[in-house]
């Protein structure tokens, strides 16, 4: 693969806490990934907005608030309106099991929660994202 994968790092929502996503990135970036981290509190719309302007083919999303339900979704659909909807979409955090197939449903390729290897979910998007 000659072309860097892209990824876009996203906190949507009120969440505060940061510290797993930048886990995440370091792992990514460690693993020849381009990584592009948003930063905390940014809603669906913007998280949309930034994976088209830096034309990303995975978008990882990370929620430890309890609000995946309704933001993660958001985010898939907003990609759909867009015509996006080729861009992986993974959702990480604090994460009840009951909640993963209603995320899966609306979108959502997978769900990785508290004690994922940072190879699987390497791994994961090397197998699944594809380089434009």
């Amino acid at each position: 693969m000659s072309e860097k994968l892209r990824v876009l790092v996203a906190k949507p929502g009120l969440d505060g806490h940061d510290r797993g996503a930048k886990v995440i990135a370091q792992a990514l970036r460690d693993a020849g990934m381009e990584v592009i981290y948003t930063g905390l509190r940014q809603t669906p719309q913007q998280i949309v907005e930034a994976a088209l302007q830096e034309d990303v083919q995975v978008v990882a999303l990370s929620c430890l608030s309890g609000a995946h339900l309704d933001l993660f979704p958001e985010v898939v659909d907003g990609l759909k309106v867009q015509n996006a909807s080729d861009i992986l979409v993974l959702g990480g955090g604090i994460i009840p099991d009951d909640d993963i197939p209603a995320l899966k449903e609306s979108g959502v390729d997978a769900v990785f929660g508290p004690g994922t290897t940072t190879t699987v979910i390497i791994d994961y998007i090397k197998e699944k994202a594809k380089v434009s």
